[in-house]
């Protein structure tokens, strides 16, 4: 197995000017570096991660804790963030947190006890055993997805989509079609995903002339069961909405089982719109109308955005907010596209990068 020194002899430099390109620890003149990568590819040099780590107190290695990992939105946040470490150089530790505020603390010191340099964590609705943890331990975090507290007031860096904006365009759509009373499956409380959809979805009511009325207002729990039995509520209601708005994919699946329970056809009976699209959401018939997140590029830009953090501890922490889009399907009510079309779609927020309060 080749060493260090035999890359230096054959490059004809010092075992120093190697562990520099090596490290990226000194600036190195273009030639000499390539004549480092030349040995080290003729060599097949495998540098030595592990002693590295205990010269540098770097692993390369990130922490990524997210929750529901089958599920497919954070399936493309992972392969966001798995590509971008990949390209800066760092390795991937991944855990799930199953959004339980106990098990979340656990998986955290977990990753934080392999070393890793960083770390990228979607919160759970109760985050307060996490976050203390984390700044006992300055931690150098990136929050993906979900947020805590507005910019300006978060001790961490933060990343995710934009979520009332949108939500307030598909509501608004809905009414510019005729409805009411429109229902919203809600997120699971606590996260601010969930306030902020709710927020958005008032919103939309708001500029449609329309009253807010909280019984149309009801908790699937972010995932399919609970979607159903809320799906089940709203239909329940004297006065059943005429269309019905669902707050995350998982419970968009939810939501279309009980109304396929029910007999009810989409949009003949009910008009559906979501929040996140998905692979298979233009295969339902019809196809499905949705606000579609920039999954990958959240978990790209989270790297970016921790890698910064590391290259300078003290910088100003800050929010990033991404653009989603709106995919105009059919389950709205709208004609359905030419067979072969994708659906219409459309950027509808511009991006925003807020610096915050350490």
């Amino acid at each position: 197995m080749s060493t260090m020194a035999d890359v230096a002899r054959s490059a004809g430099v010092s075992v120093a000017t190697v562990s520099h390109v090596l490290n990226g620890t000194r600036p190195v003149l273009p030639h000499t570096r390539q004549a480092v990568l030349d040995a080290v590819e003729t060599l097949g040099y495998t540098p030595n991660s592990l002693a590295r780590s205990l010269v540098t107190s770097r692993t390369r290695s990130i922490g990524l804790a997210v929750s529901a990992i089958s599920n497919p939105y954070f399936t493309e946040i992972l392969q966001g963030v798995e590509a971008a470490a990949l390209e800066a150089g760092y390795s991937l530790l991944i855990a799930d947190p199953h959004d339980d505020p106990e098990h979340e603390l656990k998986v955290v010191q977990l990753l934080h006890g392999r070393r890793v340099d960083g770390m990228i964590v979607a919160p759970s609705a109760e985050p307060g055993g996490l976050v203390a943890y984390l700044r006992r331990q300055a931690v150098p975090t990136v929050l993906l997805d979900r947020v805590l507290g507005p910019a300006g007031q978060g001790p961490f860096d933060q990343v995710c989509a934009e979520n009332s904006g949108p939500m307030a365009e598909l509501v608004t759509h809905l009414a510019s079609l005729g409805h009411r009373r429109i229902g919203l499956v809600a997120g699971l409380p606590g996260l601010s995903t969930t306030d902020e959809r709710i927020a958005g979805y008032r919103q939309g009511l708001a500029a449609a002339g329309l009253d807010a009325d909280d019984a149309l207002v009801v908790s699937g729990s972010s995932e399919s069961t609970g979607a159903e039995r809320a799906t089940a509520a709203l239909l329940a209601l004297p006065a059943a909405p005429t269309a019905l708005v669902t707050a995350n994919n998982a419970m968009t699946i939810g939501a279309l089982r009980a109304l396929r329970e029910r007999g009810l056809g989409v949009p003949g009976d009910i008009a559906l719109a979501c929040f996140d699209d998905f692979a298979w959401a233009d295969l339902f018939a019809p196809r499905l109308t949705a606000i579609a997140q920039p999954s990958r590029e959240m978990g790209a830009r989270a790297v970016r955005v921790l890698l910064d953090r590391l290259a300078a501890p003290d910088r100003e922490a800050r929010t990033v907010r991404l653009p989603c889009a709106f995919v105009h399907r059919a389950s709205c009510g709208c004609p359905e596209p030419r067979p072969g079309d994708a659906g219409s779609s459309m950027e509808s927020t511009p991006q925003s990068e807020k610096g915050t309060t350490p």
